[in-house]
């Protein structure tokens, strides 16, 4: 009997350590969007951050994700604590 793979999330301390840019299945894994729907959502101009075709390759800017999922580094924080 065959299972379906369930699309799981990242925890905080997984979207804290991406690069400062990813591919769209990694941007797919955080904001929990099967494979299939990110890449027709990219397609479309309708994925919820900015998507950067390079080529072939689809590239989201980790603080997009960051942005939309609100997560922010402690140190970003911490910043903003100083300027206030």
């Amino acid at each position: 009997m065959a299972t379906r793979n369930a699309v799981r999330g990242m925890t905080r301390e997984e979207l804290l350590a991406l690069p400062v840019a990813v591919d769209l299945d990694t941007a797919n894994k955080a904001l929990t969007i099967g494979r299939s729907t990110g890449y027709a959502l990219a397609k479309r101009d309708l994925y919820p951050v900015t998507v950067l075709k390079l080529g072939n390759a689809y590239r989201v800017v980790t603080e997009d994700l960051h942005r939309l999922l609100g997560v922010a580094p402690e140190q970003a924080a911490e910043r903003r604590d100083l300027c206030a």
